[in-house]
């Protein structure tokens, strides 16, 4: 019976994941910030779940291929294919107004440039899927590499989720400046973020040998100021996932 816990415990992460998807994908009109809420929402429930999964396959000693293979699967769905769905639907979004209102034949001069942005920015905002297939190849690639027994090599999926889902609720209480700067560079944050998941870039984990400030300064570092970014409302996790990878980078500059 014991061995089926873990299991159990990660499929609730793939239920979360899903569940998180399906109010993304709705999340429209009246109900946007809402749904968008709701999805961040599931997609935290599932990091919990998932931080549970492989504790009790230890404590139990339990662990098995099959649940290392359902866990990527199940991380692909809360931490790829979730946060793929509210980019879109946020893209989709704050690009609306962009489209043109006019059709082709209505005598209001319908011109092919008018067309080619229609196009244009109904279509960009899928780009927001290439989030899941890179986190996808991340994991697989995880999966094979023996070197991220204590560390990470690129960003965590549940940490580029969490920064995709702060991102899209806290932009309606940015500035229009930030706003605006915001609105031109999503296409690349999300190329770059796409790069990251597979980088191969060492970042730390959370995971503490032992409690001395030598070994893990780096870690004491990050959770003191972590502390403050708490305090920026939905741009807490954005505010903390983007400090987290100045500091995993600066910590391999300094090496």
């Amino acid at each position: 019976m014991k061995k089926h816990i873990p299991n159990t415990i990660t499929c609730c992460n793939l239920i979360c994941g899903a569940i998180a998807t399906v109010f993304a994908i709705r999340a429209d009109g009246v109900f946007y910030e809402t749904y968008l809420q709701l999805a961040m929402g599931f997609i935290i429930l599932g990091a919990i779940f998932d931080f549970f999964d492989g504790m009790t396959a230890r404590l139990l000693h339990v662990s098995s291929p099959i649940g290392k293979e359902l866990d990527s699967l199940a991380d692909d769905i809360t931490f790829g294919l979730a946060p793929s769905a509210m980019v879109f639907t946020f893209m989709r979004h704050i690009y609306t107004a962009l489209i043109p209102t006019t059709c082709p034949g209505d005598g209001a001069g319908y011109t092919d440039a008018a067309f080619g942005m229609d196009v244009f920015y109904t279509f960009l905002p899928f780009i927001a899927f290439l989030i899941a297939a890179f986190s996808a190849l991340r994991l697989a690639k995880f999966n094979l590499d023996e070197r991220q027994t204590t560390s990470f090599i690129g960003l965590p999926t549940p940490a580029n989720a969490l920064f995709w889902g702060s991102l899209v609720l806290a932009y309606p209480a940015m500035g229009e400046r930030l706003q605006t700067s915001l609105f031109y560079v999503l296409p690349l944050l999300v190329l770059v973020s796409c790069y990251l998941l597979i980088a191969e870039i060492p970042m730390f984990s959370l995971k503490f040998k032992n409690l001395s400030w030598k070994d893990n300064r780096v870690r004491y570092i990050f959770l003191l100021l972590c502390i403050p970014c708490f305090f920026c409302g939905f741009a807490c996790f954005a505010v903390i996932i983007a400090w987290y990878i100045i500091l995993s980078v600066s910590q391999r500059t300094d090496k």
